[in-house]
């Protein structure tokens, strides 16, 4: 994704405190979503509601399991089996019991969150395991874990009509740890859409192709 100017959001560290904040504040906005809408499309995504939040689940759990063996795989994921409910739909290692209601969706949201926080607090710095846009370090596990909760929130919002706006402060830490090239003069949640393929800026279209760099700092 070729972007122009350097950013100048805060170079502070993600954390597993971050991490922790960004799934608390989306469960709680989920949780007031009205039962009935859960089987209305995400946003811009080709997912209902339902699926996007399995979806996301099923990113933190897999992140978490990057960096749960002694050795962590380089080269690959750790070999789950991934699985689709339906053809277009997410692939998915992690499926909610729909009997148990979307309370009890929030509920494994919550826990495969909790899993990645637990890793990224004991997992050593120097760690590194793969992951598809480039073998990273569990700071950035944690900020990718973060962009996923923020920008698949925004879907769910939009599919579930509620509003959500997460804190500017935690959306740009983790657009220097990820889009270390993205504007960095502009509202730092607007900035993160954009870069996600969400949204505009001033002077810049909507991306249609889009990545993070997930590579440890130097």
């Amino acid at each position: 994704m070729p972007l122009s100017a350097k950013t100048a959001y805060s170079p502070s560290s993600v954390t597993a405190d971050d991490l922790d904040l960004a799934v608390r504040l989306a469960v709680a906005l989920l949780r007031e979503a009205p039962p009935d809408a859960w089987d209305g499309t995400a946003g811009s995504l080709e997912w209902d509601c339902w699926e996007t939040v399995e979806h996301l689940a099923d990113d933190l759990f897999s992140y978490a399991a990057q960096l749960g063996p002694r050795t962590p795989p380089l080269e690959g994921e750790v070999p789950f089996v991934w699985q689709r409910r339906r053809p277009g739909g997410p692939a998915n290692v992690i499926h909610a019991d729909r009997t148990a209601g979307s309370a009890g969706l929030l509920q494994v949201l919550e826990a495969s969150g909790a899993l990645l926080v637990a890793m990224v607090r004991t997992t050593p710095p120097q760690v590194r395991a793969h992951h598809v846009f480039g073998i990273s370090d569990p700071e950035g596990f944690a900020a990718m874990g973060i962009t996923e909760t923020l920008v698949h929130t925004y879907d769910l919002a939009q599919g579930l009509g509620l509003a959500w706006s997460p804190p500017a402060d935690l959306c740009a830490r983790v657009l220097a740890r990820l889009f270390p090239d993205a504007p960095g003069s502009m509202d730092p949640w607007r900035t993160l859409l954009w870069a996600t393929g969400r949204g505009e800026l001033p002077g810049r279209s909507r991306l249609t192709t889009w990545r993070w760099d997930g590579t440890p700092r130097a």
